[in-house]
């Protein structure tokens, strides 16, 4: 197809991803648009829709000329990461949670099958997770599909990963899942079918069929005491036994719906999507089936720089596909694979949904800084282009314009960068949002998509679930591969997710063209269904939008959207009226209605929608909002209570939609049906509702309220009537425009009440400000307001009143207008400031009075202040300026004005006068004169002040001036003295005022900078052309006769002598002392002289020159050859050719020509040895190398190459034909050696030195005869030996490699005899061994024998070659001692020291023959006595016998120290019998220092694959061990078997026995099982919990001790950890006790705190039931016994009655019985001070200040201080008394025990006697 126009993938692209079969997902559309129809994205995007959203998802691949530049800093970007488990991706069901399957199933075998899962279901070895083996069989259908499909191989995929599959394993898992699941699926299915039935009856069901559904779970239905439903009604919160986690509202209890887990509550209307009927069997909440331990979210992950993120993305691609490239269909394949659990764990970083806002954008921004790599022009263009993902939102065109706020993921893009296997799952858009997507970078993105056609079937998916369980649904799949700057659209309500093919970046963000509005209205439904919180308010949106100014093509659209939601917001609102909510009010308008998001709206506390359009609130919760069709689920009130919060009307919403149907009736004709639509508001006209016994309709009512306010209006002014009228008139306010005339008279009636409250507010202010005090005036301008309404609105009599009054205000305003506008006098203004404070009614002009006043006020004291003052400058001139404008802006006749006005002109005199003079050239003396005149005027010109400082600033620089020039030709820092001459020169031109002495500064500056030169030149050397100048200015200067410059001209002459001579000496060449001379000379003269370097630079070639030629020149050449390295003969002839070239004559020149002579000479001989020696390499004929004399030739030849050598070294030179020799030399030489191993044995070593040394010989002659043949003789040499003379057999060969070594020996040149001779034995002597291996494998099983073997094997080690027979008895050996080796390490841990295997089988076979002994013992009742804990039963060591099991035991065994040799001795296990723990360290304990074998291992080792060619005997010694062990493993089951089978009290001893055997066995037995031994432990625990229990209830039942609460939740708490059966005798009396303990412990807590509520009988009779429970509650008897003490001289307990404590005796009083009108703070009671006739008068009047009217509140008794008990000075006979009372009734005896000591009972009766008349009634004194 063309451009613009889809296009598929290439043909045969669909891929095969399923990794349980094959699966053709088909490719997704793939759009190219054109540059035309790029330029409008969502244009285009409507453009494509219709062929484009069947799929649910497209990709647009850009022209090429789109490239926007990626505005990140990568080197700096660093953004957070997400970890995501992709194995648990897999979309579960709620069994799939462990914990719920565990429960769920457990209840289901307890329910319907009467049995307990005990036992763990055992798969190959292993426990079978019956979890993931149910969860695996519903993913391929069920059983029966499993069955029928043959499936069970990828069933068992599933549940075993990584294994190899068997048929037999196969059928082994179809009768484990018939056997436990079968049933349990069947029951699953049928509760699934019922939930569904339940959610399929829709959410508007009728209410009555919430009340008839049946609730299953006892735990969900609140029931009363005779198991009838509980009826609804008010209650208070604290009364709630449960609230909802939703809206936190305890109300509606009997739809309470409790999670089965958490026993959280939710109504059944607050889920998400809500339920109509509590649901049958179990059910578990979101939270508990999301778990923290099972959940597949994403955790938060690190902080990663890109860097960093690259790296880690490069190590998993190198994981799973090394570094080659892997396909797109090897990835998906992997994908899946990995994401069903078929690949282990697999943990992925994702940096998904990063907020551009904070961590930048991708695209251009205009405020983000551009990167200097970006032209500018491109950047401006990707930031303005409508494709950028940051300007998409709000194109034009877009819905989303309207919103405010930044919305992150929607109106602001976010930046996701992935990496392999990062994913994102199943989902679609919020609000069903259109979503584009752009990858920047990377590798591709792999796209699956579901169409929003098809999103029922696809509803509730949340997670990654692969496209081929969709596909065998029926649910069609698409997918789309997006590449690097490929945009992905997906369209509304589409489900899609996916995943990434490696490390890439790409940003994505929501959009909402015209089309989208119809989903996001579906959108927003559901979002209501699932009680989910919206984005933004969907109402709100479509308001703002048809008040705005809307796409042409959003008309259509908008106009549907809008009748919908008009439609539905007034039938809801006709519900609740028919409902009986009548009060309304709108909400408060919005600040900005213009945008979306501005304010954030209330939201529902069901559904969790924002109530935009309204809302119901009722008072009894005012903080709560529902929206109107969740008003039910509000509050228990009556509707009359409930009020309708509503922003528009209807009558405003139908006008929305009638204004976008006009607008789009201009383009086609109108719509007769919208108007119908509207219209039919009329039908609420025809709804009835009974009011007041009569059945009448809304248009009825409104008539009816009309009328009344007619007749209202008529009469004179009610407050009540109108506010009732109003209150009334709320049922009809929100209505449609049929009520726009109840509309209009409510603003009428709201207006006349507003008006009259104004006229009788103002009156009331007046009157009382007239009545006098500070009160507030009414404004006159208000006052105006309310009488310039026209006509008035409603009768009220106060209306003249005021209007007189106003009349007076009106003149008072006219008088001051007049005062203000006129020039008046002070005394006039102030009169008439006085009228005005006197008047009762506020006017604004005072304000002006007032202000004009003070200022007058203020202008006379700043005039009066400037006129006084005398001194010179004291006044400023600018002041004189404002205070004469002032005067004039004020117009008042004050006597200062004229006084003013005469200083302003003096001022401005004395101003012209100083501007002339400035604006001229201003001498020194004007300037003086004019300051003398004006010396004594009072007011301060700025330009007097200007001259005043520039005379002064003259002078100074005069002063200046004439010290600088003292002396100044006869300073010697002349710098200083320039210095100071620039800055007084620049001082001066500064000068506003000119000065005459300025030029003679300018020619002393000259003379003293030629006097520095001067200077700086006698110092430090010149050039002559300085001085000569430098002489020639000071004579212009005139200062040449200075010393200075006299000397500067002599030492001038002297250097210009000597310039002469040098160049003489140059023109021609001399010695070397002439030159020097030269240099002395100059050291004395000052100047630089131009030949000076010219004579240094000669000396300096000449000396290098002479250096450059010692080497050469050395008398010890020849002999210091050695010891030093050889000079360069280029060198040498350089040195020659420079020497010609000299200024200076040396005798050495001729030296070194000699030298070079010789050289040549030598270089001739050295050349013809070279001849010969390349003659000698074309030999051809070697043969031994004797009978040829080719060694004798070799050797000559050697000795002429070093005798040259030797003569060419003696010359030290660097000749290039020496090492030609040397090397000539060395290769001779390495002939030779070969030669002569044609009579010699060579060693590998000589041998493999010789080839080392011939591989540089064969790359130095390539083309040498006899060096090629002596190599190739060599390597053979090298082979042979590596068969026979190598020292370590590194590389054996074969025995045909032997005989091609034979072969090629005879096409070598070289003769090698005896080496031939020993490889032809050792091939001889390898044949016969072989026969020997062959012979011993023929022989049968039980004749092979282990030491024939291992003397096979030593001689196969060590013979030359290796073959096949070799390997297999190497391999043999190997095998059988591998396996030693491993039964060894498996029992050595308790062989110890034993060296041999065979000796550590034994040892542990006797230990478990011990153990077979101990259990055998246990059955018979006799049996002969044995040393347990000993391996050899030696009776030479100390041992005890235990006196109850008459067992022997080793005192070493049992590291024991027996401290009395009479003591008798009982053993630890006896000791178990009577509840004895075992210790931590096992101290009395049978043991083998804890290191036993493990029973497992031995039987791996025992059943091991592999087969032995020998018979093993430890082998069979193992498989009795093994056997054994499981011998004692079975009388150790059936022991813990009879333990948890015994419950009752006469079988502990028999337990306890049958316990005490086993431990003992399992302590001797020499192996050890883990699990056995876990069994063991509990069996214990469970013996020990038991006989303290009893021991615990025994001690009750003898009335010696009663437990306490804390010990039996102790032992109820231990026995539940230990599964302790709940139906054992034990546990339930525990129970028991409890019950009855924290029923008594609830009861006594409440009269505790009830404040004396409960008389003194009724806490006596508490505290006696308390006493004979079977439970000791010590603590809350205390708190009793504290409630029920005596206090007071009452003798009263404490009760509600206010009381004061004595701050010496602590003693409680009531504030009435001791007549304390007022308390004191500290109170000192009257016993405590006896003998005070006059204690309260005088107390009273001490402590008058600190008494107060507020009743201090009283501690409650039992927070005071413990009261000490009886003294021992209390009589015989109240101890008689209370000794007697014991034997009494128990109210009576708990009366006397718990009375509060009367402390002042031994005081004398004298004291007491004197106080009574203090209180109220006399009370008797018990002694």
């Amino acid at each position: 197809m063309g451009k613009g126009r889809p296009r598929a993938v290439e043909t045969g692209q669909n891929l095969t991803v399923s990794s349980t079969g094959s699966l053709n997902i088909q490719s997704g559309p793939v759009y190219y648009p054109s540059e035309e129809e790029f330029r409008d994205p969502l244009g285009y995007i409507y453009k494509i829709r219709p062929e484009a959203e069947p799929y649910g998802i497209c990709k647009i691949v850009p022209p090429k000329t789109w490239n926007p530049p990626f505005s990140l800093n990568l080197d700096s970007f660093t953004f957070p990461t997400k970890t995501q488990a992709i194995h648990q991706l897999q979309a579960r069901p709620a069994s799939c949670d462990s914990k719920t399957f565990e429960l769920e199933y457990n209840r289901f075998l307890e329910g319907h099958c009467g049995k307990k899962l005990k036992k763990r279901v055992i798969f190959e070895g292993e426990e079978l997770d019956l979890c993931k083996l149910f969860n695996a069989v519903r993913r391929y259908g069920g059983y029966d599909k499993v069955v029928k499909g043959k499936k069970w191989g990828e069933v068992f995929r599933f549940v075993r990963s990584g294994k190899k599959i068997s048929e037999c394993a196969k059928h082994v898992l179809c009768q484990l899942y018939r056997e436990h699941l079968y049933d349990y699926e069947g029951y699953y299915n049928r509760l699934n079918r019922e939930r569904a039935k339940s959610y399929k009856r829709g959410i508007n069901e009728d209410a009555k069929n919430e009340k008839k559904a049946k609730i299953y779970s006892s735990k969900r239905r609140r029931k009363n005491s005779d198991h009838r439903n509980v009826k609804v009604c008010k209650v208070e919160e604290e009364d709630h036994d449960q609230i909802c986690e939703q809206c936190r509202s305890g109300l509606h209890g009997e739809v309470m719906l409790l999670c089965d887990r958490c026993n959280k509550g939710w109504h059944i209307y607050c889920l998400s999507p809500p339920l109509k009927q509590v649901p049958p069997g179990n059910w578990y909440c979101f939270e508990c089936l999301n778990s923290d331990k099972d959940s597949f979210g994403f955790i938060p992950g690190k902080q990663f720089t890109l860097e960093a993120f690259r790296r880690l993305a490069d190590r998993a691609n190198k994981k799973w596909f090394g570094s080659g490239c892997a396909s797109r269909v090897q990835i998906e394949k992997k994908f899946w694979e990995i994401v069903e659990g078929l690949a282990g764990d697999v943990e992925v970083m994702y940096g998904s949904d990063l907020d551009t806002s904070v961590h930048g954008s991708g695209f251009p921004r205009v405020n983000d800084q551009r990167p200097e790599s970006v032209e500018p022009k491109a950047w401006d263009e990707y930031c303005k282009s409508p494709w950028n993902l940051n300007n998409l939102p709000k194109l034009k065109g877009s819905m989303l314009r309207a919103v405010h706020h930044n919305i992150t993921g929607v109106m602001v893009p976010w930046l996701y960068i992935g990496m392999l296997f990062s994913a994102f799952c199943w989902h679609f858009e919020d609000h069903c949002f259109y979503s584009m997507n752009y990858l920047h970078w990377g590798e591709p993105k792999c796209w699956y998509s579901v169409p929003g056609s098809e999103a029922s079937a696809f509803e509730k998916l949340v997670t990654m679930l692969n496209p081929s369980v969709l596909r065998e649904n029926g649910v069609p799949v698409y997918s789309v591969l997006q590449e690097p700057g490929n945009f992905v659209i997906t369209f509304p309500r589409s489900y899609h997710g996916g995943f990434n093919l490696g490390l890439n970046c790409a940003e994505a963000v929501n959009f909402a063209p015209a089309d989208w509005l119809p989903h996001g209205g579906s959108g927003a439904e559901l979002y209501q269904l699932y009680r989910k919180a919206p984005v933004l308010s969907h109402e709100e949106l479509l308001c703002v939008v048809a008040k705005s100014d809307w796409d042409k093509n959003a008309s259509t659209y908008l106009r549907k959207e809008l009748l919908r939601m008009y439609k539905k917001e007034r039938t809801f609102r006709e519900r609740l009226w028919l409902s009986g909510i009548t009060r309304s009010s709108p909400m408060s308008p919005r600040r900005s209605p213009e945008f979306v998001g501005t304010e954030e709206d209330p939201t529902c506390i069901i559904c969790k929608q924002y109530l935009y359009l309204s809302a119901v609130v009722c008072r009894c919760r005012p903080s709560a909002f529902v929206c109107l069709e969740h008003w039910e689920h509000l509050c228990e009130c009556k509707s009359s209570k409930h009020r309708l919060l509503y922003r528009h009307t209807l009558a405003v919403l139908a006008d929305l939609v009638l204004i976008v149907d006009k607008h789009e009736s201009e383009e086609m004709p109108p719509s007769d049906s919208l108007l119908g639509n509207i219209s039919s508001s009329s039908e609420l006209n025809s709804l009835k509702k009974k009011v007041k016994g009569a059945h009448v309709t809304h248009a009825q009512l409104a008539e009816q309220w009309l009328s009344q306010a007619c007749k209202i209006f008529q009469g004179p002014f009610s407050g009540d009537a109108y506010a009732t009228l109003l209150k009334e008139a709320e049922q009809f306010l929100w209505a449609g425009a049929e009520m726009d005339s109840v509309r209009d008279v409510v603003k009428n009636l709201t207006a006349a009440r507003k008006w009259v409250q104004g006229i009788r507010d103002c009156l009331s202010k007046i009157e009382n400000w007239s009545a006098g005090g500070d009160f507030e005036k009414v404004a006159h301008k208000r006052v105006k307001k309310l009488l310039s309404v026209d006509p008035v609105p409603c009768n009220e009599p106060g209306y003249h009143k005021l209007k007189h009054c106003a009349e007076e205000a009106n003149l008072l305003v006219h008088d001051i207008d007049a005062a203000l506008s006129t020039f008046s006098k002070l005394d006039e203004l102030e009169l008439l400031y006085s009228r005005a404070c006197s008047s009762s009614i506020h006017v604004e002009q005072i304000l002006k009075l007032s202000q004009k006043i003070s200022l007058v006020k203020v202008w006379i004291d700043n005039a009066r202040k400037a006129i006084s003052n005398e001194q010179p400058a004291a006044v400023e001139v600018d002041i004189l300026y404002k205070l004469k404008t002032e005067i004039l802006e004020l117009q008042v006749q004050v006597q200062e004005k004229e006084m003013i006005f005469d200083l302003v002109s003096q001022a401005e005199s004395c101003q012209a006068r100083c501007r002339s003079l400035l604006s001229g050239s201003v001498t020194l003396k004007d300037v003086e004169v004019l300051l003398q005149e004006m010396a004594s005027f009072s007011v301060n010109i700025p330009e007097l002040a200007l001259l005043k400082q520039y005379q002064i600033d003259a002078s100074l620089w005069i002063t200046k001036l004439n010290d600088i020039m003292i002396n100044i030709h006869q300073r010697e820092d002349q710098q200083s003295v320039i210095n100071e001459l620039n800055r007084i020169l620049v001082d001066g031109e500064s000068l506003k005022i000119q000065v005459d002495e300025l030029s003679l500064v300018k020619i002393e500056l000259k003379k003293a900078c030629c006097r520095e030169k001067a200077i700086k030149a006698r110092n430090s050397k010149m050039a002559l052309d300085f001085l000569q100048q430098l002489l020639a200015d000071a004579v212009i200067l005139q200062i040449e006769r200075e010393d200075l410059f006299i000397s500067l001209s002599r030492e001038l002459a002297g250097a210009l002598q000597w310039e002469e001579r040098a160049k003489d000496i140059l023109a021609c060449k001399a010695q070397m002392s002439e030159f020097e001379d030269l240099i002395r000379m100059s050291e004395d003269i000052v100047a630089i002289m131009p030949s000076l370097g010219d004579v240094k630079a000669a000396i300096l070639v000449a000396n290098s020159w002479l250096n450059n030629s010692k080497p050469f020149l050395e008398p010890d050449l020849s002999g210091s050859s050695t010891s030093r390295s050889l000079l360069k003969l280029d060198d040498l002839k350089e040195l020659v050719s420079e020497s010609r070239f000299l200024k200076i004559t040396f005798k050495q020149q001729n030296v070194l020509e000699t030298i070079l002579e010789n050289s040549k000479r030598w270089q001739h001989d050295a050349y013809s040895l070279l001849q010969d020696v390349e003659c000698l390499y074309s030999v051809t004929d070697i043969g031994d190398g004797r009978s040829n004399d080719l060694i004798l030739k070799i050797e000559h030849i050697v000795n002429l190459i070093e005798s040259v050598s030797k003569a060419g070294l003696s010359f030290g030179l660097d000749f290039p034909e020496i090492p030609k020799l040397q090397n000539a030399c060395s290769t001779l030489h390495w002939c030779n050696k070969v030669l002569s191993f044609c009579y010699l044995m060579p060693s590998y070593e000589d041998v493999e030195s010789l080839m080392n040394i011939s591989e540089q010989l064969s790359i130095m002659h390539s083309s040498c005869n006899l060096l090629s043949s002596l190599i190739f003789g060599a390597k053979w040499l090298k082979k042979v030996s590596e068969v026979i003379s190598a020292p370590v057999k590194c590389n054996a060969c074969k025995l045909t490699d032997a005989e091609e070594m034979l072969a090629a020996y005879q096409d070598i040149s070289v003769a090698f005899p005896m080496m031939v001779a020993q490889l032809t034995e050792a091939t001889c002597k390898h044949r016969l061994w072989q026969e020997q291996v062959h012979q011993f494998l023929s022989l049968e099983m039980g004749e092979r024998s282990w030491s024939q073997l291992m003397q096979l094997e030593e001689y196969g080690k060590a013979s030359f070659f290796t073959c096949p027979e070799v390997d297999i008895v190497v391999s043999e050996v190997e095998k059988v001692e591998k396996w030693k080796q491993r039964c060894m390490d498996a029992v050595k841990t308790f062989a110890g020291d034993e060296s041999s295997l065979l000796c550590a089988l034994q040892k542990i076979k006797e230990s478990l023959d011990r153990s077979l002994y101990i259990y055998e013992k246990s059955e018979s009742c006799g049996g002969v006595c044995l040393y347990m804990c000993c391996m050899s039963g030696s009776e030479d060591w100390d041992f005890l016998t235990c006196s109850t099991c008459k067992d022997c035991y080793h005192l070493q065994c049992l590291e024991y120290r027996r401290n009395n040799a009479e003591e008798a001795y009982t053993c630890s296990y006896c000791q178990l019998l009577v509840g004895r723990l075992i210790p931590p360290n096992r101290c009395g304990f049978l043991r083998h220092n804890g290191k036993y074998s493990d029973l497992k291992l031995l039987s791996d080792l025992l059943f091991v694959d592999e087969k032995f060619c020998v018979r093993i005997e430890e082998r069979e010694i193992l498989q009795q061990i093994v056997d054994q062990a499981y011998a004692c493993k079975k009388c150790l089951t059936e022991i813990l078997d009879f333990e948890m089978s015994c419950y009752n009290k006469d079988q502990f001893t028999a337990v306890g026995k049958k316990l005490t055997t086993a431990w003992k066995a399992f302590g001797v037995a020499g192996v050890y099982d883990h699990q056995s031994y876990c069994d063991l432990e509990r069996a214990l625990a469970r013996f020990s919990w038991r006989f303290q229990v009893a021991r615990l209830l025994d001690a009750l039942e003898k009335d010696l001790e009663k437990p306490s609460v804390q010990q039996i939740f102790q032992h109820l708490k231990e026995g539940d950890a230990m599964n302790i059966s709940p139906e054992d005798h034990l546990i339930l009396k525990l129970s028991e006790l409890k019950d009855i303990g924290l029923q008594w412990v609830d009861r006594a807590k409440k009269v505790a705190a009830d404040c004396g509520a409960l008389g003194l009988d009724g806490v006596f009779e508490l505290i006696t039931e308390g006493e004979r429970l079977p439970v000791c509650l010590k603590k809350e008897l205390e708190l009793l016994r504290a409630r029920s003490r005596l206090h007071c001289i009452c003798r009263k307990p404490y009760d509600e009655r206010s009381m004061i404590v004595c701050g010496r005796c602590d003693e409680w009083y009531h504030i009435r019985c001791v007549n304390l009108v007022f308390p004191p703070k500290v109170y000192i009671c009257a016993a405590c001070m006896p003998g005070t006739q006059h204690l309260v008068s005088s107390f009273d009047s001490l402590m008058d200040h600190e008494r107060c009217t507020v009743e201090p509140k009283t501690p409650s008794p039992r927070h005071k201080k413990p009261r000490t008990g009886p003294k021992k000075s209390e009589s015989s006979a109240t101890q008689k008394m209370l000794i007697g009372d014991e034997n009494g009734s128990g109210i009576g005896h708990l009366r006397w025990r718990n009375r509060k000591p009367f402390r002042r009972a031994a005081k004398k009766r004298a004291e007491l006697d004197s106080l009574t008349s203090f209180f109220h009634r006399p009370q008797p004194i018990i002694t």
